[in-house]
């Protein structure tokens, strides 16, 4: 009794302390100023993951630590509690919160809605409704009791909170999981800035796209420096303001996979940010290169549910990636620590943080050690949102944010009994609670033959009556040191054994009524501690090593332990398939060296240490080039405004996107990744070479700068309905004046850049403005670089041409050009090249005059022609599609087949190192069984700069290791699910390919986040 008074007094105390701590606030009645001085004495206290001091003392007055350490003085006053046996640890810090923010709603827009090309925001803010830098989060906190006491209750004292809303997202604010006034929670405003690649609930139309999301954030900050210097002498921008001032806090950026870390480190360096990364939990997936990036992260613990695999058909619809990252996410956190990249946990994404400990206990289990678990925990948040002097360890003049515990935070048999917050006592579990855990000898009325097995947590144990060999979960309700059972001893009692009962300190006792309404007495004597605690304490039992699989590049299906290195390669007496004035030359050898041809001849020497290959009846032939294709993106279009000259196709290569792999099955060596054709002026390519297993920017040509233009149906959009009749143009003759007019803006822009570089007085000067979509029309102007026009109607053709000539530029690409057999003479007096298609027709309107011999007329006309795929399926095939040219128009063979190798590598200025089997250019080949032209041909491998991306046989063996890996995964899931693991049905979604006029693509929320009930196949499914 003494105890239970003691405890609610000091549980008063507590909340008077809180009370006098917002003194602008009045009274309604008596004002109570205590010093709310507490001493928790004899205590472990793990003052931060690398302290821990045994029999010490903590002090803690006004919210603040005085003093913690063995030889503490209580000053006379202080209240005492004695935790002999028990821990104290710092409370966690969380650094990804939306605790107190405002819900963010989205709008749901179904199809083609009316398009908002402007921001709706009202007031002197920004362009754009996703970009945000003026919102903080200290305007908008409103405490939330019951979201807090869900932190609490899992061990966190303090967070970082911030709206989640929108690309750039504004400032966070710390506040303490209080349940007091606003103004008593709100530690500190202005913590750190965030930003995402999701637009949020902007209804704007910009962007619409990932690359869209990129170009947004590039240009804010040009934008914000070019403020800087007008100092509003211009404008005045609120938004742009904000965003300056918010630079000098820490600066989180919002990814969603690992690849979207690389991209957001190359804009880090761009502008000299240092990003703390909120990560998505599979970063070990790249780990070598985003340790390279020097970035810190804050981890999420959101691990896969386990798939149900039972039945065979939702088994083959599972990817190999995502049952390899079912199994390797719990380790992500570890295989962080080992490379020494600071991290923090959060709990962000979980549908239950009462998940959170259990997952973090995961990690620990998959190799993090508890150390660094802790720290992630407490000192590596407080440290990257420079709060360490506030929060997350336990040193004088820090807030009195600490936990009880029982044993250590993370044994799965630890009790959180206190976590205190700012000095305010929360119970989670009543420390004083009487531990009924034992074996107990049962005696029921005259029966005196039962058990009863109290197990489990203290807080929350398990019970069962045991009569013989026969076990009983009775229905318990407790209420401190009272309880009341309901049970059947047999199923043959008609009702139930009903018992009222209390804890005397070591044995229980009561009475209650049997099943037919008879008195009955209740005595359970205690005899020992339960059996299952007593194995638990068995010190010599380990848990088991968490055994997974091997991590492979790409994390997907055809992905290799190794990726594939250069090597000194011999191709020996093969026809050889030169493109150069020697034309096929049958019995000759190739070496390969450094990356790069290094000799083609007769009888060539094997070098030290080269691989020998038989060519002998085999074709060998350089890579081909596929100058229109969209794979490996996650996205195609920004299809918002008219130019969009400003996105870059490089920002989203996705390189784990299987039709790369595949495409190395049909010799494709390198593609231009276009932009798609939603536009007049779209974004800029990416120009790739096709190397499965490197990250995006491995595969990129830098050096081959094109973007997309295109004329048609797709840009004008004036059959997308009466709704979308807002966007400029809605004929084809606005096409030519958003384009005339694009480049005009471009000229007075290189204009206004020239004056002020050779001003003399450039010192005094301000800078013009940035203008990231101008900057790349004047590349063009300037010839450094090149147009790819989609294309079809000859007018068009012919009106584009013209514009170009007025402009002083060169169109150096129509590509599909159906109809350029009409204007051959002219595109070739305009210096174009025609790439197109060998017989695709009829699919729209605008193609109704296409002809199978377009490609051969063009040729003979003069025009350099290239065969296309603009197709994931038929760019493996495109060897195929230039065979067809010989049927229709007579090409030779050897021209037919430089549709696909050299003329587009003429296309994109690359013919100095690609296109043809020459000494000094890029050893790009492909080794065929048979004539490339035929339709019996197979690449037997597939090399790159020297280096073997696809080889036949290899393929067939990675086939097995595939059905192999697979198996012992279903399995791993089987076993899982047998073992009570919660799991889902996986559903099956087929991959998407891409065509120009696809919208959008995949969005930051939609294309990266797996494990939701939708799963991706990576090549590896078995359908």
């Amino acid at each position: 009794m003494k105890k239970r008074l003691l405890f609610w007094l000091c549980l008063i105390l507590a909340g008077m302390q809180v009370m006098a701590q917002t003194p602008t606030f009045p009274t309604n009645g008596v004002q109570d100023e205590r010093p709310g001085r507490v001493a928790f004495t004899n205590a472990t206290i793990v003052t931060d993951a690398q302290t821990t001091l045994e029999g010490a003392t903590l002090l803690i007055q006004g919210g603040l630590i005085e003093a913690v350490g063995k030889n503490v003085k209580i000053p006379t006053g202080t209240q005492v509690i004695d935790l002999k046996g028990k821990r104290i640890y710092p409370s966690f810090v969380e650094v990804y919160a939306a605790y107190g923010m405002p819900e963010v709603k989205r709008e749901a827009r179904m199809g083609r809605g009316t398009p908002q090309m402007e921001s709706k925001k009202k007031g002197a803010y920004g362009w754009n409704q996703a970009v945000l830098p003026e919102v903080k989060a200290a305007e908008m906190f409103s405490g939330n009791a019951k979201e807090a006491a869900e932190l609490r209750n899992i061990g966190f004292g303090s967070a970082v909170t911030h709206s989640q809303d929108g690309i750039v997202r504004g400032t966070s604010a710390l506040v303490a999981l209080l349940d007091a006034k606003d103004q008593e929670a709100l530690l500190k405003s202005n913590v750190s800035a965030h930003y995402s690649y999701s637009k949020g609930s902007s209804t704007q139309d910009y962007p619409n796209s990932l690359m869209g999301s990129v170009a947004l954030v590039r240009q804010t900050y040009y934008d914000a420096q070019w403020y800087k210097g007008v100092k509003g002498r211009t404008e005045t921008n609120l938004s742009l303001e904000a965003f300056n001032q918010n630079q000098s806090l820490p600066q989180v950026f919002e990814v969603t996979d690992k690849l979207g870390v690389l991209r957001t480190a190359k804009i880090g360096k761009e502008f000299g940010v240092t990003y703390i990364i909120k990560g998505s939990g599979d970063e070990y997936q790249r780990l070598p290169e985003i340790k390279a990036t020097g970035l810190s992260f804050i981890l999420p613990v959101t691990y896969p549910t386990a798939l149900d695999v039972e039945d065979p058909f939702d088994a083959s619809v599972v990817s190999l990636s995502d049952m390899k990252h079912w199994e390797m996410a719990p380790a992500n956190a570890g295989l962080l620590a080992k490379q020494s990249i600071p991290f923090s946990f959060t709990t962000s994404g979980l549908r239950s943080k009462a998940d959170f400990m259990a997952n973090v206990r995961k990690a620990i289990a998959a190799g993090l050690d508890e150390k660094a678990a802790l720290a992630a925990l407490t000192t590596v948040p407080a440290q990257l949102m420079k709060i360490e002097d506030m929060v997350g360890s336990l040193k004088p003049g820090m807030l009195a944010n600490f936990l009880i515990s029982s044993e250590s935070v993370f044994s799965e048999s630890n009790t959180l009994y206190e976590n205190w917050v700012k000095g305010t006592r929360y119970i989670v579990t009543d420390m004083n609670a009487s531990d009924f855990r034992g074996s107990y000898d049962l005696a029921l009325g005259s029966r005196s033959n039962l058990k009863l097995n109290i197990t489990g947590k203290a807080d929350k144990p398990t019970y069962q009556i045991q009569v013989d060999t026969t076990k009983i979960t009775p229905k318990v309700t407790r209420q401190g040191d009272l309880l009341t059972l309901s049970f059947k001893l047999n199923k043959a009692e008609k009702g139930e054994n009903r018992i009222s009962a209390y804890y005397d300190g070591k044995n229980i006792k009561g009475d209650g009524f049997d099943a037919t309404g008879a008195p009955l007495t209740f005595l359970a004597t205690y005899k020992s501690a339960p059996q299952a605690d007593r194995a638990r304490s068995d010190s010599s039992r380990k848990a088991a090593p968490y055994e997974m699989g091997k991590l492979i590049f790409p994390f997907a299906g055809y992905g290799s332990e190794e990726k594939a290195k250069a090597e000194t390669i011999l191709i020996k007496n093969a026809t050889v398939w030169t493109n150069e004035k020697d034309g096929i030359v049958p019995n000759t050898d190739v070496l390969l060296q450094n990356g790069k041809i290094a000799k083609v001849g007769k009888s060539l020497s094997t070098p030290s240490g080269a691989k020998v290959i038989d060519g002998t009846g085999k074709h060998l032939t350089t890579g081909i080039f596929d100058e229109h294709s969209h794979i490996g993106l996650y996205s195609v279009n920004e299809g918002t405004q008219s130019v969009t000259s400003e996105v870059r196709m490089g920002d989203v290569v996705n390189s784990e996107d299987v039709n790369i792999y595949r495409q190395l099955a049909g010799g494709v060596t390198s593609s231009q990744l276009l932009h798609g054709s939603a536009n007049c002026i779209g974004g800029q390519s990416a120009v790739i070479k096709l190397k499965w297993g490197e990250t995006p920017d491995n595969l990129l040509i830098p050096e081959a700068q094109f973007i997309k233009f295109a004329l048609g149906e797709n840009v004008k959009q004036a059959n997308w309905g009466d709704a979308a009749r807002v966007r400029f143009p809605q004929t084809r003759m606005g096409v030519e004046q958003v384009m005339m007019d694009a480049f005009i803006r471009a000229k007075a822009y290189e204009k206004e850049w020239k004056e002020y570089n050779g001003s003399s007085k450039k010192a005094s000067l301000v800078a013009p403005r940035r203008d990231l979509e101008l900057d790349a029309l004047v590349e063009i102007l300037n010839k450094k670089r090149f147009i790819t026009c989609h294309s079809y109607v000859q007018s068009e053709i012919n009106m584009l041409m013209k514009v170009a000539d007025s402009l002083g530029f060169t169109i150096n690409t129509f590509t599909h050009i159906l109809e350029g057999y009409k204007v051959a003479d002219k595109m070739k007096k305009h210096g174009a090249n025609g790439s197109t298609f060998s017989d695709w027709w009829a699919y729209k309107m605008e193609v109704k005059d296409a002809i199978p011999y377009n490609a051969a007329m063009l040729s003979k006309v003069g025009v350099n022609t290239a065969i296309n795929s603009d197709d994931a399926e038929m760019a493996r095939r495109l060897n195929q599609e230039a065979a067809k040219t010989v049927l229709y128009g007579g090409v030779s063979e050897e021209e037919a087949w430089k549709m696909v190798t050299l003329n587009p590598a003429k296309m994109m200025h690359l013919d100095n190192r690609l296109g043809s089997i020459k000494v000094g250019k890029d050893a790009d080949v492909v080794l065929w069984n048979n004539n490339p032209l035929s339709v019996y041909a197979k690449p037997e491998k597939t090399i790159i700069e020297g280096a073997i991306y696809f080889d036949l046989e290899k393929d067939k063996v990675l086939r097995k290791e595939i059905d192999t890996e697979r198996n012992r995964l279903i399995q791993k899931l089987l076993t899982a699910k047998a073992s009570g693991a919660a799991t889902q049905r996986p559903a099956m979604q087929r991959p998407r390919h891409f065509h120009c006029n696809t919208l959008g693509g995949l969005s930051e929320e939609e294309g990266h986040i797996r494990f939701f009930g939708q799963f991706n196949c990576d090549g590896s499914c078995g359908f």
